[in-house]
C-alpha cells in the first residue's frame, strides 16, 4: 500500500541466469522485501594483509541481461565491522563479463593496521542490477548551458 492506502504493487523482476561455482553456497538473496541489493558471499577463508588490496570470489558468475549492468559495491556495514573498503568505489560487472569462468571478484582494501580475515560463507558485498543506456555522441561547438562553477561546486 502507499501513503494514501491505494495498492502499488509492480513485479519488477529480472530473470537472470547465474552459475554457481561453489554449490555448497547459498544463491544471492535480498535481505529484505525494501533490499535493492542482494549479498554476495565469500568462496573461500582468507587473510588481507593491513595496506593491501585482495580479490575475494564470490563463488558466483552471472549473464547480466542485456540492458543491465551489475555494480557491486561493500555492504554498508563492512568498513565499520571489518575494516576493508572498496578502493575504487565500486565495481561494474559488465554484461560481456559472463562466461562460465568469469567468476565475480570483489576487490577490498584493508585499511587497518591488522590482518583482518575473511571467512567462507560470510556476506562481503551486495550486487545492484541497474538499467544502462549506451551513448551516441553528438559532438557540438557550445553545450548552451551555463557552467557551474568547477570541480564539486554547485554553484556561489
Amino acid at each position: 500500500m502507499d501513503r494514501a492506502g491505494l495498492s502499488c504493487h509492480v513485479d519488477n523482476r529480472l530473470r537472470v541466469r547465474i552459475r554457481r561455482l561453489d554449490i555448497d553456497l547459498p544463491l544471492p538473496e535480498y535481505a529484505s522485501s525494501g533490499s535493492v541489493g542482494f549479498d554476495l558471499y565469500c568462496r573461500h577463508d582468507m587473510d588481507v594483509n593491513p595496506g593491501d588490496v585482495a580479490l575475494l570470489p564470490t563463488g558466483i558468475a552471472v549473464a547480466t541481461p542485456p540492458g543491465y549492468m551489475l555494480l557491486v559495491t561493500s555492504r554498508s556495514s563492512t568498513p565499520r565491522r571489518k575494516g576493508l573498503s572498496v578502493p575504487h568505489g565500486v565495481g561494474v560487472i559488465d554484461q560481456d563479463y559472463s562466461g562460465d569462468g568469469d567468476e565475480i571478484l570483489c576487490q577490498f582494501y584493508n585499511f587497518t593496521d591488522h590482518v583482518v580475515q575473511v571467512r567462507r560463507g560470510e556476506r562481503i558485498a551486495q550486487g545492484i542490477f541497474v538499467r544502462v543506456d549506451r551513448a551516441e555522441w553528438d559532438e557540438v561547438d557550445n553545450l548552451s548551458a551555463p557552467t557551474r562553477g568547477g570541480f564539486g561546486s554547485t554553484g556561489l
